[in-house]
């Protein structure tokens, strides 16, 4: 049995995989290989990885024959086969990659594969690591709080729908974002392209209103899913729109009693500027 989980080095979102059969971590290649190269260009990694990957085969190198491929979340929402590996074998395929993190990422490695063992054993620890991380990345104590707190909602709400026969992964997704576009009006994907962001976590880059309109909503869709006790994708698509709705016309009227827009441009990535406030700026909007 695998558990699909994300782990965070610096800005950069890497996808991984627990082996409970094995206890052992595996690590999206690629994931790691846009760390090592510093490269915001999703594509252009995987075309490094492809020709590195090729190189290393030709010289007969062991590690790349240990690398896996199983099916991991893209941007899209879809699965695709990817190449993974386990820590031993990724400490190894760093040393191909010329690179000035290449330390820090070997340290890194060492540090979040045995994580997995301990949070089992003691689930704070995986709370109190998500704590640190946000620090660590400048966000303030109110909206750390906001964070964790939007994340039992959303943890309540894929609890309901695991039960009532909604798919994980492209079902989730579509869900997530009716609900997201009926309260934002803006699709998650276009929410993200506004901050700025490629492969990082939008939750981790929204500001403190977009976090609580989110949870609104979302706690919204639940509460209302569970009222008519709505199973399957179709009947769980209408509580969705109606829960947005619902936080639609809060962020509606908020916004008309305080002339700022509540979806913001504002993100966490270091030397971005915030694109919405510029566009609102010559919009003659204020921005939030």
């Amino acid at each position: 049995m695998k558990n699909i989980d994300l782990t965070i080095f610096e800005d950069y979102n890497i996808r991984r995989l627990y082996d409970e059969e094995n206890e052992k971590w595996y690590f999206s290649v690629v994931d790691i290989v846009q760390v090592l190269i510093q490269q915001k260009d999703y594509q252009a990694t995987r075309n490094y990885w492809k020709v590195l990957k090729n190189r290393l085969i030709k010289e007969g190198s062991q590690s790349v024959t240990k690398c896996n491929q199983l099916k991991l979340e893209a941007t899209d929402g879809k699965k695709y086969l990817t190449d993974v590996a386990d820590v031993e074998t990724l400490l190894r395929l760093i040393q191909s990659v010329p690179s000035p993190k290449a330390e820090p990422v070997k340290l890194w490695l060492a540090k979040v594969g045995y994580e997995r063992m301990q949070e089992l054993a003691d689930p704070e620890k995986s709370l109190n690591r998500a704590r640190e991380n946000w620090k660590k990345h400048g966000r303030s104590g109110e909206w750390i709080q906001r964070r964790m707190m939007g994340q039992e909602t959303r943890n309540k709400l894929t609890d309901y729908w695991n039960q009532h026969e909604i798919k994980n992964g492209k079902e989730f997704a579509i869900l997530t974002n009716i609900i997201h576009q009926e309260w934002a009006e803006v699709s998650v994907k276009n929410h993200k392209k506004l901050k700025g962001l490629e492969t990082q976590n939008l939750r981790d880059h929204m500001t403190e209103a977009e976090l609580i309109f989110t949870a609104l909503a979302e706690l919204s869709t639940r509460q209302i899913a569970e009222s008519v006790e709505a199973t399957g994708i179709k009947e769980n698509k209408v509580a969705g729109k109606e829960g947005g709705g619902i936080a639609k016309k809060a962020r509606m009227e908020l916004e008309e009693k305080t002339g700022r827009k509540v979806v913001s441009g504002k993100n966490y990535l270091r030397g971005k500027k915030d694109v919405r406030k510029i566009g609102n700026a010559k919009k003659g909007i204020r921005p939030e």
